[in-house]
Parts: C-alpha cells; sequence; structure tokens
C-alpha cells in the first residue's frame, strides 16, 4: 500500500503546545500555494495511492472551489483510481455544510475532528480558538452531511484537567457515536508557550498514565478497539494511511516541511513557505536511504505500536533476511524476559502496562553501530 499526504500548513491562530509546521494569519497565500502543490505533484506523476490525507495546519480553512481545484488537480498528476480512504483533518470552528459538502462531493470520505477536550477551560488554557459547543456542533453536522467515518482528537494532561472533566468530554464524544479516538498526551515542545511558560496545574506524568488508563477501560467498554499506541477505533473504522505508516508502506508528502518515503530513501521538504512558492520541486532535504538492517529494526519498531497486530518475526524475516533479524530477535527476547513485550508464537506484542512507557523499549531494539 502506498499513500499521499498533502500537507496545509496554515491556521487562524496556533495554539499553544503546537510545534508543528503552521502559519497563522497566511490565509491569502492558499491560492498560490495550492497551485504550487500541483507543481510539486508533477514531479511525481504517475504514481498510485490508496490512501489520501490532508492534514495541517487546519485543511478546512480551504474553500469549497480550493479544495475542489486540488483534488481535480491531484487527480490529473496521479492514478486515485485506487483510493480506499480520503480523510481531511478539520477544527470545529472552519468546518461549515459547503465545506463539508465540497468534501463528499470530492470522495472525501473520513473526517478528523481536532477536538481536544469539550470542557472550555482546557481549551482556554491550550490556545483553542473553538469551544466546547462549537465542537459537538462540528461532529453532528458531519453526520447529518453524509460522512459516516468520523474521527476526534483528543487531549491529555491539559492544564485543569481531571478525571471527572476527562470522563465528561469521552462520554459525550461516545454519545455522538464517533468511529474513532486518537488520544494524546500532552508534551511541552521546546518554544511552545506552554513549554515556555507551564502553568502550575500541569498533571505530572503520572497523573496523564492514569488518566490514559481510565479512558482506555472506558472506551473498550464501548466496543473501541485499542489498535495503536494513541489510537482507538470500533472494528472497521481503524485508519487505513496511519496503518500503512505503522506497516512500513511507502508514503508520498506534499507541501513545506511534508515528509516521503518512497523506493526506500526517505526525504522531506524545507519548512519554508516563501522557499516553496518560489521553487516547489526543489524543497528536498535530509534524504537519507536506510541499508537493510536499518529498514529492518525501523519496521520492527513502528509495527509494535500496533497493540493487536504486533511484530510478526517470521514476516520480517522473510522480508529481510535472517542475518538482519537475528539481533533483532534477540532483543525482543530479552523485552520479553524483563515483561515489556509478550510473545505469542512469532508474534511481539507491547505489554498492556508498558504502552505509555514503550520509547526505551524501542531503543534497545535498536543496534548501537
Amino acid at each position: 500500500m502506498r499513500g499521499l499526504y498533502v500537507h496545509i500548513p496554515f491556521c487562524v491562530k496556533k495554539c499553544a503546545y503546537c510545534d508543528f509546521y503552521s502559519l497563522p494569519n497566511c490565509l491569502d497565500y492558499l491560492d498560490p500555494y495550492i497551485r504550487a502543490l500541483l507543481q510539486e505533484a508533477h514531479k511525481y506523476a504517475g504514481l498510485s495511492f490508496e490512501t489520501l490525507y490532508f492534514g495541517g495546519g487546519t485543511p478546512s480553512l480551504v474553500t469549497p472551489d480550493q479544495l475542489k481545484s486540488l483534488l481535480n488537480g491531484l487527480r490529473g498528476e496521479f492514478d486515485l483510481s485506487t483510493l480506499v480512504e480520503t480523510t481531511i483533518e478539520a477544527n470545529p470552528e472552519s468546518i461549515n455544510r459547503e465545506f463539508l459538502l465540497a468534501a463528499l462531493q470530492c470522495d472525501i470520505n473520513r473526517v478528523s475532528i481536532g477536538v481536544q477536550s469539550l470542557n472550555n477551560l482546557e481549551l482556554k488554557s491550550a490556545g483553542r480558538i473553538h469551544n466546547a459547543a462549537q465542537a459537538i456542533k462540528a461532529i453532528a453536522l458531519a453526520k447529518s452531511t453524509g460522512l459516516k467515518n468520523i474521527s476526534v482528537d483528543l487531549m491529555i494532561g491539559l492544564p485543569g484537567q481531571t478525571w471527572r472533566s476527562l470522563k465528561h468530554s469521552v462520554e459525550r464524544l461516545l454519545s455522538l457515536e464517533i468511529q474513532h479516538l486518537s488520544v494524546y498526551c500532552l508534551s511541552l515542545e521546546v518554544n511552545t508557550p506552554l513549554a515556555e511558560n507551564p502553568p502550575e496545574n500541569l498533571p505530572s506524568e503520572d497523573a496523564q498514565a492514569d488518566l490514559f488508563e481510565r479512558i482506555r477501560e472506558l472506551l473498550q467498554a464501548d466496543g473501541f478497539r485499542h489498535y495503536e499506541i494513541s489510537n482507538f477505533a470500533k472494528t472497521g473504522y481503524e485508519c487505513l494511511h496511519n496503518l500503512n505508516y505503522w506497516r512500513g508502506g511507502e508514503y508520498l508528502g506534499l507541501g513545506a516541511a511534508a515528509a516521503s518515503h518512497i523506493e526506500g530513501i526517505r526525504f522531506k521538504n524545507r519548512a519554508n513557505l516563501e522557499a516553496y512558492l518560489k521553487r516547489p520541486r526543489g524543497q528536498t532535504i535530509e534524504v537519507e536511504q536506510l541499508d537493510i538492517k536499518h529498514k529492518a529494526e525501523e519496521e520492527s519498531i513502528i509495527r509494535l505500536r500496533l497493540l493487536e497486530e504486533g511484530l510478526n518475526i517470521k514476516e520480517l524475516t522473510n522480508k529481510y533476511g535472517i542475518l538482519f533479524t537475528q539481533e533483532i530477535k534477540t532483543h525482543l527476547e530479552e523485552n520479553v524476559m524483563s515483561g515489556a513485550l509478550v510473545r505469542q508464537g512469532n508474534v511481539y506484542r507491547l505489554h498492556p502496562s508498558r504502552v505509555l512507557t514503550s520509547n526505551p523499549i524501542f531503543a534497545s531494539i535498536l543496534s548501537q553501530d
């Protein structure tokens, strides 16, 4: 499987925790940016994709006409006849019926809404510009226009957050019958307002872990499957685009700061809007070609993120050869002995208690050369 990612780096206001490449108050650049995206797409003309994902930023800031122009242009460059999932990210304050209808007309069949919380104090503390009522209205509107695959982002660890407020958010979202929930723990990223001036009422890491465990129990009781470290879904509604990442599939990223992995080569575009608009086909940086050993290690780590599928060491060995997977298997067994991983036949999985402390486990699998 191969996925196409399109980065829309524009937003109304940058959130207090955000370290993504996103640009507030730059909407006048949307038209030239879309033209630049299509120029870059021409560089890879003829490729085919099974998934398409519009991320940001706030992709829901594009107008219906701009969205249609972008989709039609991409169809002119790529073979999109085999698309099975097309996702667009959206924020509650920028969702309206015209946008959603245009999305449906463009065959977009999945929307990911950045709710983060249904507590207005928590939203304000995170620098979000919508309120809980707008978030609820956006989800209801998406359902009423015919979108049947709705995902919501939720954050744990926001300033002042308690189990009572978080439980209210989750239960209200479940009552809206969403199909997918991405649950992220807040981290204080360098050069973000929250990191530079952290509030005193931030939940501790232990408190975040406790909140996460309680959410997991609540979601699983409602029929959600915890299929990836940060993601829960009703059966059949897992994010196929992200599953492709975690299974080691290929992907092409278009736009400023977008990353790609095509034919064994990883590369990224420069995070510079002005440079991208001038030369959209010439912004490639950080080019890296992994050797077989490091590709096998990388795939073993990202597959362990899939809590149900896990890592099948036999399949990994068939793909890369025993010479390059023997050391990986040794490290996996060491983690089984320590209780960090569980093994069932050829499949290794994270122990449920180590989901939020998985990074040291992943690091232990990498070779030290």
